[in-house]
C-alpha cells in the first residue's frame, strides 16, 4: 500500500513560478527521486509518492511552503491504494493510489476544497475528510508569517525558538506569538491521530 500526492497551484498564473517553482522543487527533491517518485507536469501540477504514515505530514509541508508565497495556495488530493504498474516515470505508473488521487482532484476542484483523502475504506475516508475539512478552515488562512513558521517547524523539529527569532530577524516573544496563532501543538495532533487511524486500512 502507498500514498500518492496529486497537487496543484492555486494562483499559478497570477505569481513567478521561478520564485515558488525551484523551491517546490527542492523540496520535493530533498524527499526522493524524480521522475520515478515525484514529477512536476503543466507548469503547475506535480504528484508526489511516499509512505501512507508520511502523507499528511508531507502535505502540510507542501501546504505550508506554497502558503509562503503572497496569494498562492495549493490544492493537495491524498490517494491510497496499491500499485499495479511502476514505470521510470510517476505520472506513467498505474494503481489504485494513483486512480484514487488522480481522480479525487477533479472532485475537489469541483467542490471548492483544498484537501482532501480517498482510500479503499469508506469509513476511514469519511471520518479523515471530516477532519480535513475543519482543519482546512485554518490552513486555508496561514499568513505568509504563519506559514513560514510552520515549514520551518515541519521541516526541522529540534529548531527552537531562539534559533528561529535569529532565522526570521524577530524576538523569542513573537516567535512564540507565532507559534501559538498557527496552532502548530494542534497540527503536531492531528497528524498523530491520522496516523492512528490510517492503521485501520
Amino acid at each position: 500500500m502507498i500514498a500518492i500526492i496529486t497537487g496543484d497551484i492555486i494562483n499559478s498564473q497570477k505569481n513567478d513560478s521561478e520564485l515558488w517553482l525551484p523551491k517546490l522543487k527542492n523540496l520535493l527533491g530533498s524527499w526522493s527521486a524524480t521522475p520515478e517518485n515525484w514529477e512536476v507536469y503543466r507548469g503547475d501540477e506535480f504528484q508526489v509518492k511516499c509512505c501512507v504514515d508520511e502523507v499528511f505530514r508531507k502535505c502540510l509541508v507542501i501546504k505550508s511552503l506554497i502558503r509562503t508565497f503572497e496569494n498562492l495556495d495549493v490544492r493537495l488530493a491524498i490517494g491510497i491504494g496499491n500499485e499495479v504498474f511502476l514505470s521510470e516515470k510517476i505520472t506513467e505508473s498505474n494503481g489504485s493510489a494513483y486512480v484514487n488521487s488522480g481522480r479525487l482532484l477533479n472532485d475537489i476542484k469541483a467542490e471548492g476544497k483544498t484537501l482532501a483523502i480517498k482510500t479503499e475504506n469508506d469509513k476511514v475516508n469519511r471520518d479523515l475528510n471530516i477532519l480535513f475539512k475543519w482543519a482546512s478552515i485554518d490552513f486555508d488562512n496561514w499568513t505568509v508569517a504563519t506559514a513560514e513558521i510552520i515549514h520551518r517547524l515541519l521541516t526541522n523539529s529540534e529548531l527552537t525558538q531562539d534559533e528561529l527569532a535569529k532565522d526570521f530577524n524577530i524576538t523569542q516573544s513573537s516567535v512564540s506569538q507565532r507559534v501559538k496563532r498557527s496552532n502548530y501543538d494542534l497540527i503536531h495532533e492531528t497528524d498523530l491521530y491520522f496516523r492512528k487511524k490510517i492503521t485501520e486500512l
